[in-house]
């Protein structure tokens, strides 16, 4: 089944609650929908990154790495937000690629308590 894409600002910002995968080239948020559907990737590179040709280069190759390589090891059910760094563009492609297999692998393991999309308690402060 082929991974779909983020395209909501909210979809974006929803990751943002979940787990952050950190590595050298990029970090990963993923959050679990909680639901068995297709898995979900959004690429986000920021304007200090480059400039406009820089980062759609940055995208265009990441895109490729999830489409060739990393999209199998994608688990169903969970959005992925992929915030990217300059090295991505002088990464060689086998790099680039195995550094994504290696995020989206380990969110196929256990899932710690506090990072789970609508479980456990909430703290919420009264207004005083």
């Amino acid at each position: 089944m082929a991974a779909e894409k983020l395209k909501k600002r909210a979809e974006f910002l929803a990751a943002r609650k979940g787990r952050r995968l950190n590595g050298p080239l990029f970090f990963v948020e993923a959050l679990a929908r909680g639901d068995e559907g297709p898995s979900r990737y959004g690429l986000t590179v920021t304007r200090k990154v480059g400039n406009a040709v820089v980062r759609n280069r940055i995208r265009r190759r990441l895109r490729e790495a999830i489409r060739v390589f990393a999209e199998a090891d994608m688990v169903p059910g969970i959005d992925y937000v992929i915030v990217a760094r300059r090295e991505v563009l002088s990464a060689p492609f086998e790099v680039l690629s195995e550094e994504l297999r290696r995020r989206f692998s380990r969110m196929a393991g256990p899932v710690d308590k506090t990072t789970q999309s609508g479980k456990g308690g909430t703290v919420r402060r009264s207004r005083s």
